[in-house]
């Protein structure tokens, strides 16, 4: 076994593998930019090297300078993770001439598999079913429209040497094929230095289920079940689970089959995925191989009790798989949540910035779940521009699908991210969500519900309750404390006020107080929404969650202080509260209501993000439609469209800069 192994990566993976190997008695090396310095998984590592500037250009995709820290540090092995340098075949052939092993597959299976239009070729040899396409090279536009119109729209336009949405689009229409051509071109040169891209029939309501097969270097190859990867956003995966709520035992016995036979062709060893396309009738494509570990293998784990990243270690030493096909069993169901740096409320954009505080919900067991949270981050970290956007991946256990994602739910209610906008309010509602409790997926899940993008939950009649008394609690025990100051000059006198009104939102909610002290512990008697219902809790002023429970209701609620009152976050619900005695409510309702500045006469930046170009100049009258600027963050290209006829007035954003959001980059005659 290895002594020593360097993880040629950063965040959250980097931390992941160091974990087992901890475990395993290996000691690890971490490599970091001048923007990851004092990230975590330099931290938690037992050696650090630093190999470059921020841009991964110039950092952790140069394999001279991963090779350079191996030497430099005695590293007898590499995990590359996922993403960078994990699916170059050179990067791995460069290793072992140094004499140095790869923790991934041989050069020869990366080759034939890490290529999506090779991989194509070799699964049609192969046998394995795959999505009616054109595999050669596109030369330019022209011939994109030649092919997508030959078969039959819509397609999909994937760079060849793509992964985790980059460099992908679809088309519906001869005008689509032209932009999206583009665009996936221009995405695929900036991401991967390659901007050769195929197109194939995009399935219709189609399911993204993938199989997770690990083979050793001795023929023996077994498949792990699958991945339901079917809630994406922009082509990125947001929420994975394990097994598919979809598949049945046959078809997961086929399509596992054709994995192992796919596997053994290529002589592949390690971990690595298959993934597949399933249209409503459990007809499955080959959609590509990935020939690395995936961001979602710990749901998994969880229902596999194997630990991928260990075995993968293993087998890169030598070892045999410890187990055969008819040991591996499926034990309940896992949930895993992308925990993302962008904001749900502005179409999904990035964001950047420090994480004021980051308070995860706790891991491990409880009487009926397991809540796993994988992250590279802690609170004063910053979320950089450089990366991929993910904060963590909070993943639950339960022995079914619907505990499962009850007990995800709650692990997002009490998962505490400030500093920056993330998707936490969007995965809390989608956990709530008809559809995806009943597993009625596809990959257009998100496009589907939200096609207006994704707003706060407006609370029901039953939830305005819940949450008036959790707002009337806190105010009382805030009040409380307030008149316990030493220095205070009136603390207040006689018995507690039994009336109150508490304002949600724009609504405005009597309560009475029946019964009970304000002490900590709280508990309390209160009549809300025409309902009697005792509330408890531990909470303190300065807690950022809210643990109790409003009756026989167990809740976990978020509480932040804004002015005048506080904001609280549940199940995807936002909204502010305070609360009023009757007469401060009265003549609350007699104020004005502040109106938002004009800014239709602007073009604002709608995320941190370089400036990639600007498409008109000024005087020039443009079409609704037609493409102002585009904007880069987070290695995506976000293209700025004109929603209205207009003619452009100033422009105050060149191509190269760097902008802050909201940012101004053209004004409107």
């Amino acid at each position: 076994m290895f002594k020593k192994i360097l993880i040629a990566n950063r965040g959250e993976i980097a931390c992941r593998v160091i974990k087992t190997a901890r475990r395993m008695g290996i000691l690890t090396v971490a490599v970091y930019s001048d923007a990851d310095r004092d990230a975590l998984h330099v931290e938690m590592a037992d050696e650090s090297v630093h190999i470059g500037a921020a841009p991964a250009a110039e950092s952790y995709l140069v394999a001279d300078k991963i090779i350079a820290a191996c030497k430099e540090t005695g590293a007898e092995a590499v995990h590359p993770g996922y993403g960078f340098l994990s699916e170059r075949a050179a990067f791995c052939a460069a290793l072992e001439k140094e004499g140095i092993v790869f923790i991934g597959p041989k050069p020869k299976a990366i080759e034939a598999m890490g290529d999506k239009i090779e991989s194509k070729k070799f699964a049609n040899a192969a046998k394995v079913s795959t999505v009616p396409g054109h595999l050669g090279i596109i030369d330019n536009a022209d011939h994109a429209e030649r092919i997508a119109a030959e078969i039959g729209y819509p397609v999909m336009i994937k760079a060849s040497a793509g992964g985790g949405g980059k460099g992908m689009r679809i088309a519906w229409s001869k005008d689509e094929v032209r932009d999206g051509f583009e665009r996936a071109r221009s995405e695929a040169k900036s991401s991967f230095g390659d901007d050769r891209v195929f197109i194939e029939k995009f399935v219709v309501d189609p399911r993204h289920i993938e199989i997770q097969v690990l083979a050793d270097g001795h023929g023996n190859v077994v498949y792990l079940g699958e991945r339901e990867c079917s809630i994406q956003r922009r082509n990125q995966k947001v929420v994975e689970e394990a097994p598919s709520p979809f598949l049945d035992e046959a078809t997961r016995k086929a399509m596992g089959e054709q994995s192992v036979a796919l596997a053994k062709a290529v002589d592949y060893q390690s971990a690595g995925t298959v993934e597949f396309i399933v249209d409503r009738d459990r007809n499955f494509y080959f959609l590509e191989m990935n020939t690395r570990l995936q961001v979602e293998h710990p749901v998994t784990e969880l229902v596999t009790g194997i630990d991928l990243v260990e075995q993968m270690i293993r087998v890169a030493a030598g070892e045999k798989l410890p187990f055969k096909q008819a040991d591996i069993t499926l034990n309940g169901w896992a949930v895993e949540s992308r925990l993302y740096a962008e904001d749900p409320y502005r179409n999904f954009l990035p964001s950047i910035g420090r994480l004021t505080r980051y308070r995860p919900p706790r891991e491990g067991k409880t009487e009926k779940s397991v809540v796993r949270n994988d992250t590279g981050v802690f609170e004063g970290a910053e979320i950089s521009m450089y990366y991929d956007p993910m904060i963590a991946k909070l993943c639950t256990w339960a022995p079914s699908r619907l505990e499962a994602i009850e007990a995800m739910g709650e692990a997002l209610d009490g998962f505490v991210v400030d500093g920056i906008e993330h998707n936490m309010p969007f995965l809390s509602a989608l956990m709530k969500h008809p559809r995806w409790r009943e597993g009625r997926l596809s990959t257009g899940f998100i496009a589907e519900e939200y096609p207006e993008g994704f707003a706060p939950a407006a609370p029901d009649e039953a939830q305005t309750a819940l949450l008036a008394a959790v707002a009337l609690s806190c105010s009382l025990i805030e009040s409380n404390r307030r008149e316990r100051y030493a220095d205070r000059l009136r603390p207040a006198a006689g018995p507690l006020r039994e009336s109150w009104i508490v304002k949600l939102g724009a609504d405005y909610l009597p309560v009475t107080l029946l019964e009970g002290v304000v002490t900590i512990p709280f508990e309390m008697d209160m009549q809300v929404g025409g309902k009697t219902a005792t509330v408890a809790t531990d909470w303190r002023p300065g807690d950022a969650v809210w643990v109790g429970t409003v009756g026989d209701r167990k809740l976990t609620v978020q509480i932040r202080t804004v002015l005048n009152g506080l904001r609280i976050d549940w199940q995807g619900i936002s909204v502010r509260a305070r609360v009023f005695t009757p007469r401060q409510a009265e003549l609350d309702k007699l104020m004005p209501v502040k109106l938002p500045p004009d800014t239709s006469k602007l073009l604002l930046c709608p995320m941190p993000g370089l400036v990639v170009s600007i498409a008109v100049a000024e005087g020039q009258e443009v079409k609704a439609g037609e493409t102002l600027a585009i904007v880069e963050a987070m290695k995506m290209e976000n293209v700025l469209r004109a929603e209205r006829d207009l003619v452009v007035g100033k422009i105050n954003a060149k191509p190269g800069e760097s902008l802050a959001v909201d940012a101004v980059i053209m004004e409107f005659a």
